[in-house]
């Protein structure tokens, strides 16, 4: 058993995504673990076992493998690593990894449902058969190990978990107050602020999630820990995270108050907000624009700044006077 505390290793992998690279963690303690698992691709696959050599290690020597949350960009080679032990992540993982049939139908039908409420043209509406496409970058497997707040890794006990929902609803965070390090997924990057992402409720019979209001608590919350260096998900490695976190905060409110600017002028479905919010990207990037413009009318109608009406079971923003 080290008496020291772990060292840890960032292994970058290509990925076919505009993000560009993707970080993945060796940690080494009492379990040689790997903390998220890039995407399934030769080429990620080719650079892990590269860099896994340079520290002197084989992939069959990874006991564990730990989860931030279910994109595939960081649950992708899972199911290369046939002698890991145990796969710890949050059980909202669960139906990503063991691929519940079930759960995606569901997950469907949310957004057919969501989208209609929106106001949608139904030209969009072929979109939804590509929601599963992204499952091809991803590992199926078993999740073995739950891990909620409070928790710590299994085999690294200096490290305590953080659930951070927001830009996914399985979102995790690793802090190891000893030294102020956190290893932080896609919840905090220094170049770019993560897109806090629409998904279904987990549990029956609850409303859905609100991304951004759930992203902003979270970035609240990481004040109650000592954090010196963030190690992302993509990107640099960074500090100054109080700093961080009060501009993307003050950045989130300015665009919601230019989305109230919109609604001020007349009242509107969350599509036609978007239109406006992003005339250039909403065709490339649908789900991530419609995201977004959902989460600032969230967080407008939390803030009492907006009211809604239901004309044709299409859900209409006015401002609240």
């Amino acid at each position: 058993m080290k008496t020291l505390k772990d060292t840890i290793h960032q292994l970058t992998l290509p990925t076919p995504y505009a993000v560009g690279d993707v970080h993945t963690y060796l940690l080494e303690g009492e379990m040689l673990t790997l903390v998220d698992a890039g995407i399934k691709t030769k080429e990620a696959w080719k650079s892990l076992q590269v860099q896994l050599k340079q520290l002197g290690y084989r992939s069959q020597d990874v006991e564990q493998i730990i989860l931030t949350h279910h994109h595939p960009d960081h649950m992708g080679l899972i199911e290369y690593f046939p002698h890991v032990r145990n796969v710890a992540a949050h059980p909202k993982l669960r139906p990503w990894l063991e691929r519940e049939d079930r759960f995606f139908i569901k997950y469907e039908q949310f957004f057919e449902e969501m989208y209609f409420e929106a106001g949608v043209p139904s030209s969009y509406f072929h979109l939804l058969k590509g929601l599963r496409k992204p499952l091809q970058w991803s590992s199926q497997g078993t999740l073995s190990q739950e891990l909620l707040e409070g928790d710590h890794l299994p085999g690294h006990t200096d490290w305590q978990v953080i659930e951070t929902p927001g830009h996914a609803q399985s979102h995790l965070s690793f802090v190891r107050e000893t030294d102020g390090a956190m290893i932080g997924g896609d919840h905090l990057l220094a170049h770019i602020s993560s897109n806090p992402l629409l998904e279904p409720s987990y549990t029956e019979g609850e409303g859905r999630p609100k991304p951004l209001l759930q992203y902003r608590n979270s970035m609240q919350k990481l004040a109650d820990y000592t954090i010196d260096t963030v190690y992302p998900g993509h990107g640099k490695r960074f500090g100054q995270v109080v700093e961080l976190i009060e501009n993307r905060l003050k950045r989130q409110e300015e665009r919601a108050h230019k989305v109230l600017g919109m609604i001020e002028e007349a009242p509107l479905r969350a599509y036609e907000v978007c239109e406006k919010l992003f005339p250039k990207q909403m065709e490339s990037q649908f789900g991530l624009t419609m995201s977004e413009t959902i989460g600032q009318l969230d967080y407008l109608e939390g803030q009492h700044l907006v009211e809604t009406t239901k004309e044709d079971r299409q859900k209409i923003y006015y401002v609240n006077r």
